[in-house]
């Protein structure tokens, strides 16, 4: 036991056993304690942060400088993935570092016409015949169904089911699915079990993963829960999650994890109300590609160069939930929604499904902005599409004070031109512990409103003004003073933060504008404006367009579509005719690649001011 030390970890009060000289993210990661590290792990963000209360760690390098002050230092705290562990130790992890569920979006309105899922139920006809289909000198087994023409293929395990209870039961129930191609026979029960037929609607985030219980005869969900995706303490980026793919057994870790996190769903979705896990007959995932990748154990790594586009095939990952770990029924198939590039996935198609744009004559813009921003223009003669690299800003992350949207997070904010004091909404009616994507937006269009940073980004000096100072990365923002946060110090956003802001801004501004100059549309041509997820559901629209993220779109309806993702998933579940319509959307759409575009050059550059060129922000670039 002499190469193994205890660990004390606060405020949970778990005690974790590790070798000697492990990181502390790492044994944090292996415990399934998770905190909040965006880079997965080098020392890049400076999010993991710990209190060491006493103990003795070794320093991996002088990274910490970047990141601690000099009075987070004197109190002990230090990073996570910056130190190895020597002896007995005890760690406190501080309330902004902590990870807990978050506010999602989940709520949505069925999309499916008609019920018509993959995946049946239907009693065998009795007495059981068990023919046997003559394919050269191969003979393939099937069943006779009741109210089923289909002859569907009968596994070794299936069969001898089937023979263990043909003589012993009047009913027989036998679970149908063509998802994996060919009619196939999943599951053999005793009686009549029409009834108790259950399928899962997945959207795999990148952050977070949703995912509804659905009863696949009537259609009704049964269910919703969510969690955060436990491949997130190996990075928040998809570049950072390919990265550590490449790692030696990276991709396994990275696979495991997501099956981890989905398989604690199910446990929360089918214990309370009695569904045994193993009745779950059909599994459908809207996620983007790299999310798709992993969940299915596919090595990404090609996805990290341009080239990828051309590699990504458009049609639907299909896997047994057997090969993957799911617990569901061994035999049931996973089904993800189709993929159109290396960063446009099965997540961008349900959002176009649930909009209804393809189907429209009208020319609509979809925006759907989380790590990776996806943007798609079109109608239903033309799809083109592009991704950027919108970086976590708008979910709450990448700057000092920002978290995700859960209890705590400043959620809107009101800036008094006079004073410059803020007025913030917090999450929960709590004192604030951080700021999250939507009170992000409104705090830094409210502050190029009051005149606290220029057009530039650059935040301004007021000499007789309480609440803006100078500090360790040039001048910075009180945004709410340290005795009425729960962390103890001042939440603020200073120059780096809004630096950061700004390049997040102009990447997904420059993206909208670059599709629009390519077909030469104007803001009066688009007249739908759909907006995906937390973003659409949350966000002060005004704010978006005046800081410049988002053109105006003065002729534009907006709708908010909620979680598409999870949408298409559900309607995948549920619809056959459905499965077609997004592969074919995801057939059409053309891809733009933005990172070896020169017009995206020329619009990033133009978006990188408040709010942005002219000719898209009318109103607020003239004031």
């Amino acid at each position: 036991m002499g190469d193994y030390v205890r660990l004390f970890i606060n405020p949970i009060g778990r005690v974790v056993e590790v070798k000697k000289g492990t990181v502390l993210l790492e044994a944090l990661r292996e415990a399934g304690i998770w905190i909040n590290s965006i880079c997965g792990g080098h020392g890049e963000c400076g999010k993991c942060k710990v209190i060491l209360n006493k103990g003795e760690v070794l320093h991996l390098s002088n990274k910490e400088d970047k990141w601690l002050s000099p009075r987070e230092k004197v109190d002990g705290y230090l990073l996570a993935c910056q130190v190895c562990v020597l002896g007995n130790a005890e760690f406190t992890i501080p309330i902004e570092s902590q990870v807990s569920k978050p506010k999602i979006l989940v709520d949505m309105e069925s999309i499916v016409e008609r019920i018509n899922p993959a995946c049946r139920k239907y009693l065998v006809e009795t007495p059981v015949v068990i023919d046997i289909e003559k394919k050269g000198r191969l003979g393939t087994p099937f069943l006779r169904l009741k109210g089923s023409d289909e002859k569907p293929l009968l596994s070794e395990g299936i069969l001898k089911r089937l023979l263990s209870i043909k003589d012993k039961e009047e009913a027989i129930t036998a679970t149908l699915t063509v998802t994996g191609g060919q009619s196939e026979v999943i599951a053999i029960e005793p009686g009549d079990s029409r009834r108790t037929n259950y399928g899962l609607a997945i959207d795999i985030g990148t952050t977070t993963i949703v995912a509804l219980l659905v009863d696949l005869t009537a259609g009704k969900i049964l269910g919703r829960a969510s969690c955060l995706n436990g491949q997130i303490n190996y990075g928040e980026t998809l570049v950072t999650r390919i990265a550590y793919a490449r790692r030696q057994e990276g991709l396994i870790r990275l696979q495991k994890e997501v099956v981890k996190s989905i398989n604690a769903i199910i446990e929360e979705l089918t214990l309370p109300i009695g569904i045994g896990r193993k009745e779950i007959a059909e599994v459908c995932v809207g996620g983007n590609t790299v999310m798709n990748h992993l969940l299915a154990g596919i090595d990404p790594s090609y996805l990290a160069y341009v080239d990828g586009n051309e590699k990504v095939s458009r049609n639907p990952i299909v896997r047994k939930a057997s090969e993957l770990g799911i617990d569901v029924n061994p035999e049931a198939y996973i089904y993800c929604l189709p993929n159109v590039s290396r960063f446009l996935g099965g997540d961008a198609i349900g959002d176009v499904l649930a909009s209804g744009m393809h189907k429209s004559d009208e020319i609509s813009l979809l925006i759907d902005l989380g790590t990776n921003g996806e943007i798609i223009l079109g109608n239903n003669l033309w799809l083109i599409s592009a991704s950027c690299a919108s970086g976590p800003a708008f979910e709450g992350e990448g700057i000092g004070n920002g978290m995700r949207a859960m209890e705590g997070a400043i959620e809107h904010v009101k800036i008094d031109p006079r004073t410059l004091e803020a007025e913030c909404e917090v999450i929960g009616n709590v004192p604030p512990k951080g700021i999250c994507g939507s009170g992000i937006i409104d705090t830094v269009a409210e502050m190029f409103s009051a005149g606290i940073i220029d057009f530039r980004g650059k935040i301004v000096q007021h000499p007789t003004s309480p609440f803006i100072r100078r500090g360790r990365y040039g001048l910075e923002y009180i945004l709410v003073p340290e005795e009425r946060t729960a962390i103890g110090r001042d939440i603020v956003i200073n120059q780096r933060d809004m630096d950061y802001i700004i390049d997040s801004k102009a990447a997904v501004c420059g993206a909208v504008i670059t599709l629009m100059r390519k077909l030469k549309l104007s803001i009066h041509d688009v007249r739908n404006l759909y907006l995906a997820g937390a973003f659409g559901a949350y966000t002060d629209l005004k704010n978006v367009m005046k800081f410049g993220i988002l053109p105006e779109f003065p002729r534009a309806k907006v709708h908010p579509i909620g979680n598409g993702s999870l949408s298409g998933a559900y309607a995948a579940l549920l619809s056959i005719e459905k499965r077609r319509e997004m592969k074919e959307v995801a057939e059409k759409m053309l891809y733009i690649d933005l990172s070896v575009d020169y017009m995206f050059t020329e619009a990033y550059s133009d978006s990188i001011y408040i709010p942005g060129p002219r000719e898209f922000f009318p109103t607020y670039a003239s004031r």
